[in-house]
């Protein structure tokens, strides 16, 4: 691995750190970070009352370039992996789940976008 892409992959572990304090101070708890599945990586798994969220984490210098952050390749593969997620947990069956974006930009609070986009 380049040193370009170690630093790279050190600051999005910092911002999915930064993202899931932030969801803590929301009232979220962690299911699971940086969670591996067969199909896709989900940043991070959270849950609030009946509700399952499955965060992507989005670094950028500002809120300007939102627009873009997950595209649909991506969406398609996140709502795959948390099909798979749900199928592997059999006591997650009749949960809410819905697709969220967090926002890590330098020196502001994160911006979280609840139900981003719809499987």
């Amino acid at each position: 691995m380049t040193e370009k892409r170690r630093r790279a992959r050190r600051a999005g572990l910092r911002a999915e750190a930064v993202a899931a304090w932030y969801l803590r101070c929301k009232g979220y708890g962690i299911e699971a970070q940086n969670l591996r599945t067969p199909l896709g990586e989900i940043d991070i798994v959270a849950r609030r009352g009946g509700t399952l969220a499955i965060v992507e984490v989005k670094r950028r210098p500002d809120a300007g370039e939102l627009g873009s952050a997950v595209p649909p390749a991506q969406q398609r593969r996140l709502v795959n992996a948390a099909n798979w997620l749900l199928s592997a947990r059999p006591g997650l069956a009749g949960i809410t789940v819905r697709f969220d974006v967090v926002l890590v930009t330098p020196r502001r609070l994160p911006l979280h976008l609840p139900n981003a986009w719809q499987a």
